[in-house]
């Protein structure tokens, strides 16, 4: 057996849409693309290379897949590319595209059959960055062990979600967390299981 992390930026209003750069997802005519980098600080630096130095696999959906495909095989180690590189890329898409990038593979459908499968495979945790129409789908079925999200300082208002329309309720339990000079709160969660409401009205 092995976990799934979802490793996300986050705005504060929830939008996980084109941190890196203008045109990374300009789909819906999204046009804060990028608004991730100048909060970028060394505790963050720290926090991913810890994140991403010990072995994994990827699970990403076509449109990350091409963003990371079109970049990491031409940066540089210094950059932090052969993790990425190495890694197994396990790549959901309604087509049949053609996997260019040093051991990609395609998920077979349906998806979340496939992903559960790896799951209960041996091998190094499976990391998904991006990717949110496939996150969706693995919140709908459960698939998800950990979730280790970037909370920005800032609001944008439009953009795609991380918890989107259809999400299932749950509660989520924090295992650690840092803030960096710049304000990003950097908190990992894990599935905790039905939540239950209350009131503070007075008997």
């Amino acid at each position: 057996m092995r976990e799934l992390v979802v490793q996300t930026f986050l705005t504060l209003d929830g939008v996980m849409q084109a941190p890196g750069g203008p045109g990374e997802d300009d789909s819906g005519g999204f046009a804060h693309g990028g608004w991730s980098v100048n909060y970028w600080d060394q505790a963050m630096g720290e926090a991913m290379d810890q994140a991403m130095g010990t072995p994994f696999d990827l699970v990403l959906g076509r449109r990350t897949y091409d963003i990371f495909a079109a970049h990491w095989p031409h940066a540089s180690e210094d950059d932090g590319a052969k993790p990425l590189n190495d890694a197994i890329k396990h790549v959901a898409s309604r087509g049949r595209p053609t996997l260019g990038w040093a051991n990609s593979v395609l998920l077979d459908e349906p998806v979340a059959d496939a992903v559960a499968a790896l799951k209960a495979d041996n091998g190094p945790e499976l990391q998904v960055h991006g990717s949110g129409n496939l996150v969706q789908t693995l919140l709908r079925h459960g698939l998800v062990d950990r979730f280790r999200l970037w909370v920005f300082p800032l609001v944008i208002g439009s953009g795609k979600r991380l918890f989107a329309g259809g999400t299932i309720p749950s509660g989520l339990r924090l295992v650690d967390h840092a803030i960096s000079t710049t304000g990003v709160v950097m908190a990992t969660y894990e599935p905790a299981g039905d939540f239950e409401t209350g009131s503070f009205a007075l008997e």
